[in-house]
């Protein structure tokens, strides 16, 4: 054979043939060395590509490590910490700003043996958090310091440490792997989040309670004398309307406590957004995320929370010590905006059931409120525990807004902004219902589950009409197939161990649909920087919240088991460093935990290097995947995973 291919080329004989030869080796050559990451979608197509989907990758083994499988505690030991200041002050920092150095092998193409050249230091305790505990935006005491008032909660709010510090938060003393889910719904180990104010100051109301190594809830609060369970029956008994997990999916628990609602909600096929400030009530956010619960940090002070408007099914305020007719309504009209037309907002406190003076002045308050925004008490109830619960119900139309004695609160404007609600002041004025297309039944989305893949209700509005219903089809297959046939089955991840999840850039929410069946639930964070598809994602029956990922997140640290960042890193980098998104990554992500980045060849080249300087494993799959997994090391500590 290769005697006569050497002929046929010598010779030059037989045209033809060399012709047809030396063609079909081109198309050879092509298919070998082109670029791989064809293979998947760029960050544009994941959002406004209708063309048919590429199949997933095909199978490739990786690293299947367990980093402490026997749950034994990790024990801070080791050379002393080098300790970093974490509340504000900058001018302790500077000396960690400069660029980390990259020494690289001259034979590696994809960051796999690159060593970054950087100091990590650990994170030191501030007047008002231990270390173990930091939230950078918001533990900046300097900043907190410095406000000219907290009548509004402004303190609660972001304030954001410039520039981003990089250090390293320490483990708790005693920190084990945590408990899986559904176990972990009921119990958590104490050592990994060791505060006890909640078990002294709640322990009349069965909030939680500690037991040996376990901190134990027993799914008690201040409004369930008879249990969560029993006080959730109760309220679709008495509005058989809410119909929990069929057509109330999306729900929003304002200052939630331990999360209990949110927890047994799970049970009825709801996924609940619960919220608490970080506050007196120590740790409340962090023990709902230990135990498997969506949740994240906020207050309803002088800015909007981080949601689109008309999203959530129903809210929930249970004693939540919101003052709802502060600063003139405000803090209800900002419920107003997040609440779909149609939704319902359950109100249990004492001035619903009470009698005495205060309450019933709240409650009259509460009453010319409600009344002036046009939302219909459809429930008012007390229970055989003396416990009262009244329902309102949001307008489907705004029908009602022309016919009220009084403009007050007036209706927003076009002035009035319909932007991203991020460092947004709360609206003094009332939102219209938005219009939608002819031939559109109601403003209430496709029962769940049909809801998911169900065309999303705001696609008839003509703010999103940018977005065809094919773009999002073609997003969930496009996710079904690479979750399915790679994600689930070729990157040796323990499934069974994964409950929080985060997509960092969640575009139509696709892979938060793709894992719907799995035990475990996905918060689906839409940047700043990028087309405003939160409101889909809702519309779907999914949850998410807006961020700016150059700032530090409302979370606590080891919150998270998996990071998904799909095509992040490329539109942050003209605004902060990509080291400091990892080390936020490092930050919310528990030790044994996973991050998936699909991204650039040149831009997962970058980002490799920084996850190998913190220990962590990576590995590469088809050039177009880089799976990271976090181990248990601290800087200054003995133990690396």
């Amino acid at each position: 054979m290769a005697s006569s291919l050497r002929t046929l080329l010598s010779e030059r004989s037989h045209p033809i043939l060399l012709a047809v030869f030396v063609f079909s080796l081109l198309i050879l050559l092509t298919l070998l060395f082109s670029d791989s990451s064809k293979h998947l979608l760029s960050a544009n197509d994941l959002l406004l590509s209708s063309s048919p989907l590429p199949l997933p990758p095909p199978p490739i083994s990786l690293f299947n490590a367990a980093p402490n499988p026997t749950g034994d505690a990790v024990q801070s030991g080791g050379e002393p910490f080098h300790e970093v200041v974490a509340d504000g002050d900058v001018g302790a920092t500077e000396s960690r700003r400069e660029p980390p150095q990259e020494v690289a092998d001259e034979n590696a193409d994809d960051g796999g043996d690159q060593v970054l050249e950087v100091r990590w230091e650990v994170c030191k305790s501030g007047k008002t958090f231990q270390a173990a505990d930091y939230i950078p935006c918001l533990d900046n005491w300097k900043a907190i310091k410095e406000l000219d008032s907290r009548r509004h909660m402004e303190h609660r709010e972001r304030h954001c440490p410039k520039p981003s510090p990089r250090c390293i938060v320490p483990l708790p003393r005693g920190y084990k792997v945590p408990v899986p889910w559904p176990e972990s719904r009921d119990m958590i180990w104490y050592y990994n989040v060791p505060h006890t104010k909640l078990v002294e100051y709640k322990k009349d109301q069965n909030w939680v309670r500690k037991s040996g190594d376990y901190l134990v809830f027993p799914g008690g609060g201040t409004q369930f004398k008879e249990g969560v369970s029993r006080y959730i029956e109760f309220i679709e008994q008495n509005l058989p309307a809410v119909n929990w997990g069929r057509h109330t999916r999306v729900v929003l628990d304002v200052g939630c406590g331990v999360a209990s609602f949110g927890g047994y909600l799970l049970d009825k096929d709801v996924i609940t957004m619960s919220f608490a400030p970080k506050d007196e009530h120590e740790a409340q956010i962090q023990f709902a995320l230990e135990r498997g619960i969506p949740a994240f940090l906020s207050v309803i002070g002088t800015q909007k929370l981080a949601f689109p408007n008309n999203v959530f099914d129903l809210i929930h305020c249970a004693r939540c010590r919101v003052h709802w007719d502060a600063d003139g309504g405000k803090p209800l009209l900002e419920l107003n905006r997040i609440l779909r037309p149609g939704g319902f907002f359950v109100w249990s406190a004492t001035p619903v059931y009470r009698d005495n003076e205060r309450d019933k002045s709240v409650w009259d308050a509460m009453v010319t409120l409600t009344n002036s925004i046009c939302w219909k008490m459809v429930v008012k109830y007390t229970d055989a525990s003396g416990i009262g619960v009244v329902i309102y119900q949001k307008p489907i139309t705004n029908s009602c807004y022309a016919t009220r004695k009084e403009n007050n609160p007036p209706l927003c404007t076009e002035k009035n902004g319909s932007g991203i609600s991020w460092y947004a002041p709360l609206d003094s004025c009332l939102r219209q219902i938005p219009v939608v297309s002819s031939g559109q039944q109601d403003n209430w989305p496709t029962s769940w589950p049909d809801r998911l893949k169900s065309k999303p209700l705001s696609l008839s509005e003509e703010n999103y009409h940018k977005y065809a219903e094919e773009n999002v089809i073609n997003n969930t297959k496009y996710w079904e197939n690479l979750v399915n046939e790679v994600y689930l089955q070729d990157l040796a991840i323990n499934w069974s161990k994964i409950r929080n999840v985060m997509d960092m850039n969640a575009g139509f929410g696709g892979f938060a649909a793709a894992l719907v069946k799995l035990p475990l639930w996905v918060m689906n964070i839409v940047p700043i920087n990028t087309p405003d598809t939160l409101r889909i994602i809702f519309d779907r029956g999914l949850i998410g919240i807006y961020h700016d990922w150059c700032e530090s997140l409302n979370t606590y640290p080891r919150t998270y088991d998996l990071l998904h960042p799909t095509f992040l890193f490329e539109n942050l980098t003209e605004r902060c460093d990509i080291v400091d998104v990892v080390v936020e990554m490092d930050r919310i992500l528990r030790p044994g935990g996973y991050v998936l980045i699909q991204d650039t060849a040149a831009m997962i080249k970058r980002l490799r290097p920084v996850l190998h300087s913190l220990h962590w494993v990576t590995t590469l799959h088809k050039q177009q995947i880089l799976v990271g997994k976090k181990g248990f090391w601290r800087p200054g500590s003995e133990v690396s995973t």
